[in-house]
């Protein structure tokens, strides 16, 4: 509120509960930015942010839909207007019923409006959002208001973790460990790629954990050449390796790790010099996150770190470096993806790219070594935390990643 313009009102709205077919739906998630600002987490919620309203009780509304017995019986306890009040502690709360006349009121008292578009940098949305259809009603019935662009604010905002944001993503990351453990000491040759899984969604379900972060990937052998491999559906060989890239979620706040096991127990001469090349990147990568560090340059810098590891390792030679095209460098036939992305309420959370870190920002670090002539790909990542002074906090600090230290647990 205190960085909107003069007279001005912000309306976020929560996601829409989405059709599967016949009376099917996907499980409600919450839209985060309402979920950030207010605590919500039910559908057909809208917040209403005026913080220059002539009334006191409209600097800030929040509208949820009225319950009753009927809905209590069939889908479960809603909020009510004291209970919004507890989650939320915004004193106004009305029902969803009243906001378009409400909503007309205050828009007379406002010059401009907030809409809540969605402008992260991986965003690629062709599903009609609850958001979307209100700023397309809104603009039809109120064309002489100005309109303004919230998602910079957020941006900024959901960049920089509160502590008790950090106390969630530390409790996300410790149910991603309890999985991952769990997982060394059941992998095996023979095993399946979707039996993995399931111990680790039985580990985070028993630790409250909803779910996985994100679509888990469990890619043994080849398919861990695949970056985005999610069938999970092959069986682990002996001599191959697993790559899993899996997170628990926690009160909504993701996790993201990445670790790459040997199937049978003990890494290959071969797979131990790649290993420890990713791991050598990954822990100088994590030291050049700081305060005032550019996205950009931070990228190039990793390059340079990934183009020695692979000239060590015999992957690519002084002249594919000294004829690399600049757009396209040579590392980037091994290494062909992104080191570091924000975290948080989102995996790919917020935060924007152009401007310098900041202290309490939440990264990923996850740099990799693919080679599908060799049948194996290594990737290897923990989520860590920028600090005033120093190195990163590393959230996954207790997770195995030592090459001697995976063989031993999984030879125990």
């Amino acid at each position: 509120m205190a960085q909107m313009k003069p007279n001005s009102l912000a309306v976020f709205n929560s996601n829409d509960i989405y059709p599967i077919g016949a009376d099917s739906t996907m499980p409600f998630e919450q839209a985060r930015d309402i979920l950030y600002l207010s605590g919500v987490d039910q559908e057909e919620s809208i917040l209403v942010l005026f913080p220059d309203a002539p009334d006191e009780k409209y600097k800030e509304i929040l509208f949820v839909r009225e319950t009753n017995e009927h809905i209590a019986v069939w889908e479960g306890e809603k909020l009510t207007k004291k209970r919004g009040q507890e989650v939320s502690a915004i004193k106004t709360i009305c029902w969803l019923s009243d906001f378009d006349k409400v909503f007309y009121e205050i828009m007379t008292q406002a010059d401009t409006i907030y809409f809540n578009t969605n402008e992260h940098y991986r965003a690629n949305v062709e599903t009609e959002t609850r958001e979307d259809r209100f700023i397309k009603a809104t603009k039809k019935k109120f064309p002489a208001h100005s309109w303004a662009k919230s998602n910079p604010i957020l941006q900024r905002l959901r960049s920089v973790k509160d502590p008790i944001e950090l106390d969630l993503l530390q409790t996300a990351c410790n149910i991603t460990d309890k999985g991952f453990r769990r997982v060394l000491g059941f992998v095996k040759p023979g095993v399946w790629e979707y039996e993995i899984e399931a111990e680790y969604m039985h580990e985070f379900l028993s630790n409250r954990s909803k779910k996985f972060a994100y679509t888990p990937i469990i890619a043994s052998g080849n398919n861990a050449n695949v970056l985005h491999y999610i069938e999970n559906n092959q069986q682990c060989k002996d001599g191959d390796l697993i790559l899993m890239d899996v997170g628990a979620e926690y009160a909504n706040y993701s996790s993201d790790m990445t670790r790459t096991v040997p199937v049978n127990g003990r890494f290959t001469q071969r797979q131990r010099a790649v290993y420890d090349a990713v791991n050598r990147v990954k822990n100088d990568a994590t030291k050049m996150l700081v305060p005032g560090a550019m996205w950009k340059e931070y990228h190039v810098e990793v390059g340079k770190l990934m183009t020695s590891e692979l000239l060590g390792l015999g992957l690519i030679d002084k002249a594919d470096v000294q004829n690399e095209d600049p757009d396209w460098p040579a590392y980037k036939k091994y290494f062909m993806h992104g080191t570091s992305h924000h975290m948080g309420l989102d995996t790919h959370d917020y935060g924007i790219l152009w401007e310098p870190m900041e202290a309490n920002q939440v990264f990923t670090v996850e740099p990799g070594i693919y080679i599908p002539e060799e049948g194996f790909g290594i990737r290897l990542e923990d989520d860590v935390v920028i600090q005033e002074k120093g190195e990163p906090f590393n959230l996954m600090r207790n997770i195995p990643i030592e090459a001697d230290e995976i063989e031993d647990l999984m030879n125990r």
